[in-house]
């Protein structure tokens, strides 16, 4: 059962050797309508730590030239927000460790000046200037404020993997919990001096965590709960799928080309998790850009399951998104990160030696990502 919240999972996990060498990130997307033109758009947030132990007053920047000079690593809280489409932008606002409170415990809470983050409420206002004279805030230029209340409906728990045990011995460079593969959000945004209005219905709202030493190679994501049945014509209102992975590498093994992914189907939970080798769980991949988009396909198989995956999003409304990771690197330059995707989802059912169709559905509102680090 992977449909299944764990609080402990979503708590601030920068303990250890991860305060000095490790981040954390709180991940939200979901879709907002501009309450004059009554248009849609995808937004995002996140509060991503970094080495909190290295830090002070001020936030650190790795990229700065005389910090990679001196071998300085970063150390800040980078509250990070900003929107796709045809005017795509991310925006980045950074203190250091002496502005910012966090509460390691469950439930989680984290707090700096004019922001704040915790299960249940986002709150946030970022306003950047004079970016491209600051390369090393990775930043566009412009404002954007949140205020906003979420619930999360569905859950992907990927089990065992970041577990307490696993997460005690550090054993992954790269954790992954999906609080909230379908949660609904409410609440207004102010970007640029245009008001949106986000409303749970219509949210296609999404809830994820990322923590560890480092990222991985390639990066792969796939999620939406804006779903609709083409054999019926119904939307599948409580229904979401999700996909994640890469290259995951445990006590410094690598583990080639491996996804986790899953489909909660109207109640019903099909999962595709290499960790849970008793299921007979396999996958098979291939994104790229090709005639201005990105695209996803993916295989994945069980002993009683195939889903066949196919996505894209215009390049044209996605981000190169930035990050730099915990040694002060910036491996990922071309991140191609969007949520207005789509696509069809194939669902079918083994018998014997058959596969029959449970059904073909239609997805939108896809939040999409994929990269590799530079060579």
């Amino acid at each position: 059962m992977f449909n299944k919240k764990d609080a402990k999972r979503q708590q601030c996990m920068l303990t250890g050797k991860f305060r000095k060498q490790g981040y954390d990130w709180w991940w939200h997307s979901f879709t907002a309508v501009n309450r004059k033109t009554k248009e849609e758009k995808a937004f995002f947030a996140e509060f991503f730590l970094i080495n909190p132990a290295l830090g002070g007053k001020k936030p650190i920047f790795g990229q700065l030239k005389e910090n990679k000079e001196k071998g300085i690593r970063p150390s800040y809280l980078m509250v990070k927000c900003g929107c796709w489409g045809k005017d795509a932008k991310q925006l980045h606002r950074f203190f250091g460790w002496n502005e910012v409170k966090v509460h390691m415990g469950v439930p989680f809470q984290v707090e700096a000046p004019d922001c704040y983050l915790d299960n249940e409420r986002l709150r946030l206002k970022v306003d950047v200037h004079d970016s491209k004279n600051h390369p090393e805030w990775m930043s566009s230029d412009g404002s954007l404020e949140m205020e906003l209340t979420m619930s999360k409906e569905i859950t992907y728990n990927v089990g065992y993997g970041a577990s307490a045990l696993f997460r005690a011995l550090k054993a992954y460079e790269m954790y992954w919990h999906a609080e909230g593969i379908k949660t609904k959000y409410f609440g207004t945004i102010i970007l640029d001096g245009e008001i949106y209005d986000v409303t749970p219905d219509t949210s296609y709202g999404y809830q994820d965590k990322n923590w560890g030493s480092n990222f991985t190679t390639p990066w792969v994501w796939l999620s939406s709960n804006s779903l609709k049945s083409n054999l019926t014509g119904n939307v599948l209102s409580n229904s979401a799928f999700e996909i994640g992975g890469g290259k995951p590498k445990v006590f410094g093994i690598s583990l080639d080309r491996k996804l986790l992914g899953c489909m909660y189907y109207e109640g019903k939970e099909m999962e595709f998790n290499f960790s849970k080798f008793w299921t007979g769980s396999k996958t098979s991949f291939d994104c790229g850009v090709e005639d201005g988009y990105m695209n996803w396909h993916v295989v994945q198989s069980t002993k009683k399951y195939i889903m066949e995956t196919n996505i894209k999003c215009d390049i044209s409304e996605m981000l190169l998104v930035n990050y730099e990771d915990p040694l002060g690197m910036k491996r990922h330059n071309k991140l191609y990160n969007g949520g207005t995707g789509v696509g069809n989802i194939k669902l079918y059912q083994k018998k014997g030696k058959n596969k029959i169709l449970i059904d073909d559905i239609e997805a939108t509102h896809i939040g999409c990502e994929y990269g590799e680090f530079d060579s």
